[in-house]
C-alpha cells in the first residue's frame, strides 16, 4: 500500500489543557466541571469543591512511584472516566525534586547539585515531567480522555532583544520543565479576577466583584494560548464548564 493512501483528515479528539493562576481562583473547581473527571493529586485541591459534586480522585500520592502506579492504573485498566486531571503538577514538580534529591547516593543539598552538578539534576526532572506528559498523551489516544493539568503561578522577568524588560505569569515550576506543559497542549488558560482601579494619584487601589475571568489567548501578561480560535476573556461561572461553548466535543 502507498504511504499516499494512508493520507486522511485528522480526527477531532478529547482536549489537552493546562490550567494555571493564583492560588484561590477556582482552578481545581473548573478542572471538576469537566465530563467524568477522576483527579490524581499532588495537593489536597478537592476541599474546595462541594461534596455533592466532588469527582472521584485516587488518594493523595506521597511518591514519584504514587505517579506511575496511578497513571498505569488508568492505562492498563477498563473505566468510564472521561478526563483526567492532575492538581497540582507545581507540587508534582516539588515531589519530583525531593525524590531526585534524596535518592542521590551523594547526598546533595539541592538539585543544582544533584546527579553530579551542572544542570543534570534539573535534566533529569524534566525527563520525569516528559514521562508524565507522555502517559497524559496515552491516555488522550487510546482512552479518549480530556487532560488537564493545574499549575500555581508565580511573576518572571522577561528579557527580550528588542523589547524593554517586562514582567508575566508564568507556570511555577523549575523552567526547564515548564515546556511539556506548554508547547504540546491544546490550551493554556489563566485564571484571573476582573479587576478594577480607584483613586486618585498615588493612592488608586485596586478592586473587584469576584469574577472570575479566564484568559485563553496570547497576550505578554501571562502564558496561555489556544488552538481553538478564542480571541476573548471568558467568563468563570461555579460550576459550569465554560469552554463548551468554544469546543463542542466536550458538551458530548
Amino acid at each position: 500500500m502507498s504511504l499516499l493512501g494512508s493520507i486522511e483528515k485528522p480526527q477531532d479528539r478529547p482536549v489537552i489543557a493546562t490550567i494555571t493562576g493564583d492560588a484561590g481562583l477556582g482552578k481545581t473547581s473548573l478542572a471538576a466541571t469537566f465530563p467524568k473527571p477522576i483527579f490524581i493529586r499532588a495537593e489536597d485541591g478537592l476541599q474546595a469543591v462541594p461534596l455533592e459534586s466532588r469527582p472521584d480522585a485516587f488518594p493523595v500520592i506521597t511518591s514519584s512511584e504514587d505517579v506511575w502506579e496511578q497513571l498505569t492504573a488508568l492505562i492498563k485498566e477498563d473505566h468510564q472516566y472521561k478526563t483526567l486531571v492532575i492538581d497540582s503538577i507545581t507540587q508534582l514538580d516539588t515531589l519530583f525534586v525531593n525524590h531526585i534529591v534524596e535518592t542521590d547516593p551523594k547526598k546533595p543539598k539541592s538539585i543544582a547539585q544533584a546527579l553530579g552538578g551542572y544542570g543534570a539534576g534539573f535534566q533529569m526532572l524534566s525527563s520525569l515531567h516528559g514521562r508524565v506528559r507522555k502517559a497524559a498523551g496515552i491516555l488522550n489516544e487510546r482512552k479518549n480522555m480530556n487532560i488537564i493539568f493545574i499549575a500555581h503561578a508565580e511573576t518572571e522577568t522577561i528579557e527580550l532583544p528588542d523589547q524593554d524588560p517586562y514582567t508575566r505569569y508564568n507556570i511555577r515550576m523549575q523552567k526547564k520543565s515548564v515546556s511539556h506543559y506548554v508547547d504540546n497542549v491544546d490550551l493554556c488558560g489563566f485564571i484571573k479576577l476582573e479587576t478594577f482601579t480607584q483613586g486618585d494619584g498615588e493612592r488608586k487601589k485596586a478592586v473587584s466583584d469576584g469574577t472570575r475571568l479566564l484568559v485563553t489567548y496570547a497576550t505578554a501578561a501571562n502564558i496561555s494560548k489556544n488552538r481553538f480560535g478564542i480571541t476573548e476573556d471568558i467568563i468563570v461561572t461555579p460550576n459550569v464548564n465554560p469552554l463548551i461553548q468554544y469546543i463542542p466535543l466536550l458538551g458530548e
